[in-house]
């Protein structure tokens, strides 16, 4: 069984961080234009290097997404984006649109070739096709069946390499081509601006009867007709890989830093038993239910993964106390705070290559080494004991049902 690579998410500088300190092989991100994640931070012409020299002195590859099918207007901007990309050092051009993957063979030849799923690679011969023209890498639909993708590993050349979406939030559309939110708001999700319309909860009003609702009912449980399940494939990452894939990526860069850290984690952990043949540790597993998400399915690759429609709210049931920023040998720490805490309380921590574990809170400090008995402001730095030394980029959470955003 061939051991797949784990592509994370890397929305801005600190996300892309956390994928890599807590194991992502490649991660993926984009510059302010031509991505498909409009509002996930992404970065400058001035940030990317940085970004990539930080990714490279860590051992990991950069994929940049420029994935958008952009317009007339746009396309004299690619040749220049393109030659950016490339000379700030990315290893691979994530592309859908056909003219984009062209242009990226002319201005970035040294930078691999990957189909985005918005092409919707569903079956052998497209993918050969891609293949014969160029690319490196197929990211495959999203609807396809495990059955469906060992075929295409069984009929396609060998050298071609595929990627498939192994955690995250699903779209409603067909491999995300939707017109939906440019149609009610203007934002086009094609264009990396969904202001994602499918999580809305909708009614009918007769023309006649203005101010007068009916809901849309699909079933007895309610009217989310249109609200999809996140996908959560770390129960099945030895099927995938079992499967032919190369890949597995994990959905997120509009996501938190701490999402980006702790399912890179949980993924990577698991990657690295079953490779090595041992049994998964099910604190891993565990680990997913640790971050904002709505309710899990294992998508298409087992059949219809099924709808949630009495809400299309998230859930959280862990928040962030802090952050670690230093820590030495005797787990004195120094902290960033996000959220009020105070001693007494029961909080856990996790970190790069930390296993989770609890402890009490026994003591706080500010700055000036002045004793606290609870802390409040945001990004406050201050001081605590840890019962060990934890590297730094360690959350400090606790459980607690938050519901909501993230």
């Amino acid at each position: 069984m061939k051991k797949a690579e784990l592509l994370a998410p890397a929305g801005d500088m600190e996300k892309l961080k956390m994928s890599v300190l807590y194991g992502a092989d490649a991660v993926y991100l984009a510059g302010t234009a031509f991505g498909m994640r409009a509002f996930a931070g992404n970065f400058t012409d001035e940030e990317l290097p940085a970004a990539v020299r930080f990714a490279h002195d860590h051992g990991v590859r950069v994929h940049a997404a420029v994935n958008t099918m952009p317009r007339n207007g746009e396309v004299d901007h690619l040749p220049a984006h393109l030659e950016h990309l490339a000379e700030a050092g990315v290893d691979a051009l994530i592309v859908a649109d056909l003219g984009t993957f062209q242009l990226a063979g002319k201005y970035a030849p040294q930078c691999e070739r990957h189909i985005s799923t918005q092409q919707s690679v569903s079956n052998y011969a497209t993918a050969t096709a891609w293949y014969e023209l160029g690319a490196r890498r197929v990211v495959l639909a999203r609807e396809l069946t495990l059955d469906e993708i060992r075929e295409i590993r069984h009929r396609v050349p060998a050298e071609l390499e595929m990627e498939v979406f192994a955690h995250g939030a699903m779209c409603v559309s067909y491999s995300g081509r939707c017109l939906l939110s440019n149609y009610m708001t203007g934002r086009d999700g094609n264009r990396g601006e969904c202001a994602q319309p499918c999580r809305y909860q909708y009614a009918l009003m007769e023309e006649k009867r203005p101010g007068e609702y009916f809901p849309v009912i699909e079933d007895e449980k309610g009217s989310y007709i249109l609200n999809s399940r996140d996908m959560c494939m770390i129960d099945h990452v030895g099927e995938l890989m079992d499967a032919g894939v190369d890949c597995l990526k994990i959905e997120g860069r509009a996501k938190s830093p701490y999402y980006a850290a702790i399912i890179t984690g949980a993924y990577r952990h698991v990657i690295d038993a079953i490779a090595a043949g041992r049994s998964v540790d099910p604190v891993w597993r565990d680990e997913v239910e640790h971050v904002s998400h709505r309710h899990y399915s294992t998508g298409f690759y087992f059949g219809y993964p099924g709808q949630y429609y009495r809400d299309s709210r998230y859930i959280r049931s862990w928040q962030i106390c802090a952050v670690v920023t230093d820590c030495d040998d005797g787990g004195n720490a120094t902290l960033s705070l996000r959220n009020k805490f105070a001693v007494g309380e029961t909080v856990e921590i996790v970190g790069p290559n930390v296993k989770p574990f609890s402890f009490t809170v026994t003591d706080l400090y500010d700055e000036n080494g002045f004793s606290l008995q609870e802390i409040r402001t945001p990004q406050q730095v201050f001081h605590m004991r840890l019962p060990c030394k934890v590297p730094s980029m360690s959350f400090v959470r606790r459980a607690v049902d938050l519901g909501g955003e993230e």
